[in-house]
C-alpha cells in the first residue's frame, strides 16, 4: 500500500495537525558530537531553533511541539488557513516577503521595502498564490530545511544532499494521538540518554514550556513585519560600506524587533480556550505567532506532571501504574492506563510506519478519507485502547 499523496493528508483550505520528521541524510550530523569525525554541532541546536521561532512569526503555521535531536527534527504543525484569511493584503505581503525577498546582495538578503509591498499587492494573482503558501505546512518545511543545509554544507566544506529526502508526514487524527505524539516528541532526548529529565531536554517544547512557567525570558528571533522606506533603502545601500551593512544585518537578526518574550512564547498555547468558539481563528497580535489557539484539553501543569512520570517509566515495565491524580488526563481519551507508558516511549513501534497516528477509531476514519480501508498499525494501537 503507498503511502497518501500530502494532498490526501493536510488539505490547504482545512486546518490539520501533523507530526512531521526531517532526517540528515547518511551519517551527517545535525547536531551534537558526530563519533565519525569528533565534531561538535551542538552549537546549531538554537540556531535551528531560532530559525523555527522566525518562522512561527511569520507563516499561518503553529508550532505546537518540537524537538531538535542530532540528525533530525521532530515538529508537530498545525496549519491555519483560517489565520491567514484574515490578514491583509500588506500583512500577507510583508511576510513573505521576509522570508523571499526576491533579491541579494552581497549574498545577504535584502529588507524588503514599501515599494516591494505595493509591487506584491498590485499583483493579485501572485498574492493569492502566497497567500495560500504561507498557510502550507511543506512551504514552512522548505523555508527551514533549506537553510540549514546550506549552513551545514558551508560549515563542512561540501555540497549535495544534506537531507535524506523530503520529509516525513503523519497526520494527528484526534487528541488521543496528539497527546501521546506531543509526549513522544518532548521525551526524545530522554529516550536517546540525552538528559535524564524533562527539565534537562534543552530545544524542545516541553522544556520551553517548563521554563517559561519559571519566568524565564529570551531575546525574541520574530521577524520584524514593518518595511523599509524606498528612500532609505537607496540611501542604505549607496552610502554604507558592505562591511557595515553585513555587520548591521547580523546584528539585526539577533533580535530584529528588540523584544524579549517568554521562552515559550513563539509555541502555541498548549491548553485550549473553552470560552471561545472552535472556529474561533484566535489571531496573535504581537507577531510572535500565527495564533494564540490551544490544542489539548488540559493545563500545562498537568501536562508537566504527566511528562515527568513517563520520563521516569524508561524501563519497560516498570512502575506502569499511572498515579491516580493522572489518570484522568489518559482515560478520558479511552487508552487504557496500563498501557500509556507502551503508547509514549514506543511510539515508533505504534505509528512509525502508518500514514496518521491517533485512536483505533481515529485512524479507521483517517483511511476512509483518503479512500484507504485501512491504516497500517490500527490493530496493534488497538492493544493500547480501552474496549
Amino acid at each position: 500500500m503507498g503511502r497518501p499523496l500530502r494532498s490526501e493528508q493536510v488539505a490547504g483550505d482545512e486546518v490539520s495537525i501533523v507530526h512531521a520528521v526531517q532526517r540528515c541524510v547518511r551519517r551527517a550530523f545535525l547536531a551534537g558530537v558526530d563519533r565519525a569525525t569528533g565534531k561538535d554541532y551542538g552549537f546549531r541546536r538554537e540556531w535551528i531553533r531560532r530559525r523555527m521561532e522566525a518562522l512561527a512569526s511569520v507563516f499561518g503555521v503553529d508550532v505546537l511541539s518540537y524537538a531538535v535531536m542530532s540528525n533530525h527534527l521532530h515538529l508537530i504543525l498545525r496549519n491555519r488557513p483560517d489565520v491567514v484569511a484574515a490578514w491583509t493584503d500588506q500583512e500577507v505581503a510583508i511576510r513573505w516577503l521576509k522570508v523571499f525577498p526576491g533579491r541579494r546582495i552581497e549574498e545577504h538578503l535584502g529588507e524588503p521595502t514599501e515599494n516591494d509591498v505595493q509591487m506584491l499587492v498590485s499583483d493579485r494573482e501572485r498574492l493569492a498564490e502566497v497567500r495560500r503558501r504561507l498557510s502550507d505546512i511543506s512551504w514552512f518545511m522548505r523555508s527551514l530545511s533549506e537553510p540549514i543545509a546550506r549552513m551545514a554544507n558551508r560549515q563542512d566544506e561540501c555540497t549535495g544532499r544534506f537531507w535524506e529526502g523530503r520529509f516525513k508526514l503523519q497526520r494527528i487524527t484526534d487528541e488521543a494521538g496528539l497527546l501521546a505524539c506531543a509526549m513522544y516528541v518532548d521525551l526524545n532526548p530522554v529516550r536517546a540518554a540525552l538528559a535524564e529529565s524533562p527539565d534537562q531536554s534543552v530545544h524542545t517544547s516541553g522544556y520551553d514550556r517548563i521554563k517559561a512557567e519559571q519566568g524565564q525570558q529570551i531575546d525574541s528571533a520574530a521577524f520584524d513585519l514593518v518595511p523599509i522606506t524606498t528612500k532609505q533603502a537607496g540611501e542604505e545601500r549607496r552610502n554604507t560600506p558592505v562591511d557595515e551593512l553585513r555587520n548591521k544585518k547580523r546584528a539585526k537578526r539577533r533580535n530584529p524587533t528588540g523584544k524579549r518574550i517568554r521562552r515559550d512564547g513563539w509555541l502555541a498555547p498548549l491548553t485550549l480556550n473553552r470560552s471561545t468558539l472552535s472556529s474561533d481563528a484566535e489571531l496573535n497580535r504581537e507577531g510572535v505567532r500565527a495564533s494564540d489557539k490551544g490544542f489539548l484539553g488540559i493545563s500545562l501543569t498537568d501536562y508537566t506532571k504527566l511528562l515527568r512520570w513517563t520520563a521516569k517509566q524508561s524501563e519497560e515495565g516498570a512502575g506502569r501504574k499511572v498515579p491516580p491524580s493522572l489518570q484522568g488526563l489518559v482515560s478520558r481519551l479511552g487508552i487504557d492506563l496500563s498501557m500509556w507508558r507502551d503508547l509514549v516511549w514506543n511510539f515508533q513501534r505504534y505509528f512509525g510506519n502508518s500514514c496518521c497516528a491517533g485512536s483505533p477509531s481515529g485512524m479507521t476514519q483517517f483511511a476512509e478519507s483518503s479512500g484507504r480501508k485501512w491504516a497500517k498499525g490500527h490493530r496493534q494501537v488497538a492493544e493500547c485502547f480501552a474496549a
